[in-house]
């Protein structure tokens, strides 16, 4: 199936002052499917937000893209010119609603204003009773009341601020939006309006697919049609959300879904357990598997070697118990 967006061996590192980097993406391979929600799961600090500051192209320094690609349509993203890919590809092709989104917009303008901006920045042709006709027009079309583009962002409600910054981030119809904790510091019903919005774009064909980033697993179930599991900047699973959540075949995955709240009486009668130990210091990672010294499964080879990708049907884990 062809990728609408694929990270090959992608490693990105953050360079701290005293020289040492933080390999926050390290090595990691994934596709983007037109028509698909993929999500992007794993503890915090596990590499979710970096992967998608890199796939988005939004990364700045210290972050440094150290080896692999982006690519899209046969092109490397990242070796694109500076100026093609703010025309070309921010916000029409990839648009982002990055983490804190809700602290996007600029308290002192209204979020008409913000609108125009983004517009006129792709089309300096554009008026601005046009920017704004457009942005009406959109939020017309996905329910949103009207009223919200005379307002400052202050007036708006959390679950309301959300829903605007993420009609906002797709003014210009890109392929692919790229949602990042999304629906973090939002109540259970904020939370249900959102994830209804995202499925709106898809549904009228806003957008192609959406890679949506989160460390609440329940999420995932209403929304995602496959998952990658990141543990310590590497995927170590990747497959559909039914095979993920009930079928999980690497330790950590199966240890990340124990920690799930679920409905099914025959999950909810199992207890919920945590995960011991921590995850390690992506300055000096563990050698062989990253989650071997908190793995009650691992195997010798786990601590010296690295596992490589191993197919399994449809999906794919990194784990020496399935060699």
């Amino acid at each position: 199936m062809k990728n609408l967006l694929k990270t090959q061996d992608l490693k990105a590192y953050y360079r701290l002052v005293d020289g040492t980097d933080i390999r926050a993406v390290d090595g990691v391979t994934l596709d983007l499917r037109p028509n698909e929600v993929l999500g992007i799961a794993g503890e915090s600090g596990c590499g979710k937000s970096t992967l998608a500051s890199v796939m988005s192209l939004t990364h700045n320094p210290p972050l440094r893209v150290i080896d692999g690609d982006v690519t899209a349509n046969g092109s490397n993203l990242l070796t694109m010119p500076t100026e093609q890919v703010r025309q070309k590809i921010k916000g029409r092709y990839i648009s982002i609603v990055p983490q804190g989104a809700m602290n996007a917009l600029n308290p002192t303008q209204r979020v008409r204003n913000f609108a125009i901006d983004m517009l006129r920045e792709h089309f300096p042709e554009m008026k601005k009773d046009e920017a704004i006709d457009l942005a009406a027009a959109r939020i017309d079309e996905l329910g949103l009341p009207r009223r919200v583009l005379n307002n400052y962002p202050h007036e708006l409600s959390g679950g309301m601020k959300q829903r605007t910054t993420i009609v906002l981030s797709t003014l210009l119809d890109p392929k692919i939006l790229i949602a990042d904790e999304p629906t973090s510091a939002l109540d259970v019903s904020s939370q249900k309006s959102v994830i209804s919005l995202l499925l709106a774009l898809l549904k009228d064909e806003i957008i192609t697919s959406i890679a949506f980033i989160t460390h609440e697993l329940p999420l995932l179930r209403q929304i995602a049609t496959r998952i990658a599991i990141m543990y310590a900047g590497k995927l170590v699973e990747l497959g559909t959300m039914e095979e993920i959540i009930f079928e999980p075949l690497h330790p950590y995955t199966e240890a990340l879904m124990s920690t799930m709240l679920v409905p099914e009486r025959h999950v909810r009668e199992q207890r919920i357990q945590s995960i011991a130990g921590v995850p390690p210091d992506l300055k000096a990672p563990p050698k062989g598997c990253r989650f071997h010294p908190r793995c009650p499964k691992r195997l010798p080879v786990c601590s010296t070697e690295e596992p490589p990708a191993k197919e399994v049907g449809d999906r794919t884990v990194w784990c020496w118990l399935m060699q």
